[in-house]
């Protein structure tokens, strides 16, 4: 590895002569060898004549030995242009660049030097004042070591922090986290959402008591201060303000960068927890095991409850992985696809055998026909959903080559359904990544010789190939 020490433009003496004309052959040498670690007196020739070193390390790694040796015999390979530069610019005094070259010594380790030259008069020897780089490489050594141990450290946080925070999400136990200065909430997970019958955006920065009514403010109030004083407090029942439902509530006090927090714990009691279970009928077993997907979202279209058939198609684990998030996240060819969706819903109640697509997590796509129903009365407002998948037309093909995977009929059927602007864009796409593919199959995947048959720069096929997610950009071959 070079190490990078920045050049500087070195003014002369404006009178040398005036100056230093009194300076003996004895007092240069001093002065050179004072100057520079090592010092070398070079012929025309390149060779060495004269060595003289400013440390006992130097004559043990056996510089003292190159006299009577070529200068570009004593470095490594990769060093010898660099020695041929620093020949050639030692007569001309306005380019004195310094340059880095290794020197073998024999331990295993190159000997790193700095050097500079300077021609001496008319007689055409040559001064090399060079420089031990060895301590500082040693210290950019360190400098590199101590930059990966704490790039190694903060991968461990940052795993560290994403198996916590995935663990906060999918638990199934609704939990706080409060500040314990304001009493304010600083985030919660899905069931928390579920439970409180919030959405997390709707919970995060509200004050925490003002969730219950009167008498648990009072509780929570008196709970919170004692948990705060003595590091603890005994769980208490409390009561929603906007729903007559009892909840048991438990706290843990913790501190995170200089700030104290209170994790929260609210589970329902044993009354709630029977008639919770009940829900869970027989009905809902069944659609639990439904081979087509099926959701429930709140008017927003966020997700409350989702079968296993519906996680499955978005590619997820769990069920509390979906809830509070829209779910135009996963379904829809087009952003306004659900937005057409949910105009329908508001205006007619129900729509059947809306065709579009589920976006899975990891890239997968499947095309579905939703049926829809909006309930707005009842406790709570939700819009449900069914997703039923429908089975890929095979590809069709004109004298060996693929045809359009969509007809005029299919395309009508979009109208109304999504602008021009998008149809004409996913027409256009459409019949881009056909050529694309023609040209490819063509060529043998050979993306040089397609680029041209199709016009393009070897630039502009990748940034098309990428744009449409088309092939291994990493592996291409162009032979």
């Amino acid at each position: 590895m070079e190490i990078r020490v920045p050049s500087k433009r070195i003014e002369p003496f404006r009178a040398p002569k005036r100056h230093l004309g009194e300076i003996d052959a004895e007092s240069a040498a001093k002065l050179l060898t004072a100057a520079a670690d090592i010092a070398l007196v070079i012929d025309g020739k390149g060779v060495i004549r004269d060595v003289a070193v400013g440390s006992e390390e130097l004559l043990r790694d056996g510089c003292a030995a190159w006299v009577g040796q070529r200068w570009i015999d004593t470095v490594s390979e990769d060093s010898r242009n660099k020695i041929e530069d620093l020949l050639r610019d030692a007569g001309n005094p306005s380019v004195q660049p310094w340059r880095q070259v290794n020197h073998p010594v024999g331990r295993g380790i190159d000997l790193p030097v700095r050097y500079s030259t300077v021609q001496l008069g008319s007689s055409g020897k040559i001064v090399a004042l060079g420089r031990d780089l060895r301590g500082l490489a040693v210290l950019q050594q360190r400098l590199v070591e101590t930059q990966q141990t704490m790039e190694r450290e903060y991968t461990r946080l940052r795993h560290a922090e994403t198996r916590y925070r995935l663990l906060f999400q999918i638990s199934s136990e609704a939990v706080l986290i409060v500040d314990a200065l304001s009493n304010r909430i600083v985030e919660s997970n899905p069931a928390a959402s579920k439970l409180l019958g919030r959405a997390s955006r709707r919970l995060s920065g509200r004050a925490f008591p003002e969730l219950f009514d009167a008498e648990g403010q009072r509780k929570i109030n008196a709970f919170l201060a004692t948990l705060k004083t003595s590091g603890q407090a005994e769980d208490i029942i409390v009561r929603l303000d906007d729903a007559k439902v009892d909840l048991m509530v438990g706290a843990s006090l913790f501190r995170q960068e200089n700030a104290a927090n209170v994790l929260i714990r609210l589970s329902p009691t044993a009354a709630n927890a029977t008639s919770w279970m009940k829900s869970r009928s027989s009905l809902f077993d069944v659609v639990q095991r439904l081979p087509d997907g099926f959701v429930v979202t709140d008017p927003e279209r966020r997700i409350l409850t989702a079968n296993t058939a519906f996680v499955e198609l978005t590619q997820l684990a769990t069920e509390e992985q979906l809830r509070g998030e829209l779910v135009d996240r996963w379904v829809g060819r087009h952003p306004i696809d659900m937005a057409v969706l949910g105009k329908n819903l508001k205006e007619r109640g129900e729509i059947r055998n809306f065709s579009t697509i589920v976006r899975g997590e990891y890239g997968s796509s499947e095309d579905v026909e939703v049926s829809a129903v909006a309930v707005p009365g009842g406790e709570q407002p939700c819009l449900g959903m069914t997703l039923r998948r429908v089975a890929r037309r095979p590809d069709t093909t004109i004298n060996g080559r693929r045809a359009l995977p969509r007809s005029v009929e299919q395309l009508t059927e979009l109208v109304g359904r999504v602008p021009l602007k998008e149809l004409v864009r996913e027409s256009t796409d459409m019949i881009e990544r056909l050529c694309i593919e023609a040209a490819l199959e063509l060529t043998d995947d050979n993306r040089a010789s397609a680029a041209e048959m199709l016009g393009l720069s070897r630039q502009g096929l990748y940034s098309k190939l990428r744009r449409h997610g088309m092939g291994d950009l990493d592996g291409d071959r162009d032979e």
